[in-house]
């Protein structure tokens, strides 16, 4: 009866309800491709809003290699004098208990992230290697109350964006049994800060660019002494990043448009209460390879 009433249903059935498959599908499909787009522009606002201050800082400091080779200055005179090193070699026994002493001095060593408020001496900061000499480093010692808050509220604001939106599942995963997230109260407990900058080129005092070789590299074994220096001197720190947040605290400290925020230590005691994760290092074998 149905079929008799409605022949072209009859018929053509099968094409009308891929038909309407398919427009259900469209539908979908359009949504979810609304909701994907809506949630790129959101990524995409982000991520101009937070590095628009680094492309403001690169483009101060971009220098064409052509114009440095140009008009540079050496890095150092001509006729450098060098001088005799003196060294007194220590006798085999020595070389094995220094080594084991030292050994036992950075193996010790943890990230804390639970200051003490308690003051400590400022005499930590130490010298490094670097290319050609250039010593394309700034260390800056803060201990002003406001200004370690205002660096705080930089860090976290950055920090919870990369905890939220830029950092992946498989990330914040791995980074739960460390119990960190975008709280840096430590940035404000500690007494001290150093936030180390790169200079990506040296200035004369007639203001004249001096071309920094390595300043990456030389920056991060400087870094690494430093770590050292901190725990030899018996205090603890944690290596804090600033993120896209540098430009801001770079303008808060008023450096000059060449220096670069890498890193920032914070720097005391431990509190009383500090815990910390119960890891343990790789053993020699599992990254040492030898010839």
């Amino acid at each position: 009866m149905f079929s008799q009433s409605f022949p072209f249903f009859n018929h053509y059935w099968p094409f009308l309800l891929i038909g309407f498959i398919f427009y259900v599908l469209g539908n979908v499909f359009a949504k979810s491709s609304k909701v994907v787009r809506h949630t790129k522009q959101i990524f995409k606002q982000s991520y101009e809003d937070s590095t628009s201050l680094e492309k403001e800082l690169e483009e101060e400091t971009e220098l064409e290699q052509d114009e440095l080779d140009d008009e540079f200055v050496p890095a150092l005179p001509s006729d450098l004098q060098h001088i005799p090193f003196v060294y007194t070699r220590p006798s085999p026994e020595q070389l094995v208990q220094r080594t084991q002493e030292f050994y036992e001095l950075v193996a010790a060593r943890r990230s804390i992230r639970s200051f003490s408020s308690d003051p400590v001496s400022k005499d930590i900061i130490r010298t490094a290697p670097s290319g050609a000499h250039t010593e394309p480093w700034t260390f800056v010692l803060v201990s002003d109350v406001q200004i370690k808050a205002q660096i705080r509220e930089i860090v976290e604001r950055e920090e919870e964006v990369n905890y939220k939106r830029r950092m992946g599942k498989q990330w914040t995963t791995d980074l739960k049994p460390l119990r960190t997230n975008w709280i840096k109260e430590y940035l404000t407990t500690a007494p001290y800060l150093i936030l180390v900058f790169k200079q990506m080129y040296g200035l004369t005092e007639s203001g004249e660019r001096k071309n920094h070789y390595y300043h990456d590299i030389s920056v991060a074994i400087a870094c690494g002494i430093l770590i050292t220096a901190i725990q030899a001197a018996g205090l603890v720190t944690v290596v804090s990043t600033p993120l896209n947040g540098g430009p801001s605290i770079r303008k808060i400290l008023n450096r000059p448009a060449n220096e670069k925020l890498v890193l920032v230590f914070p720097v005391g005691y431990p509190a009383s209460d500090a815990t910390m994760p119960d890891l343990h290092r790789k053993h020699l074998s599992e990254i040492l390879v030898e010839f």
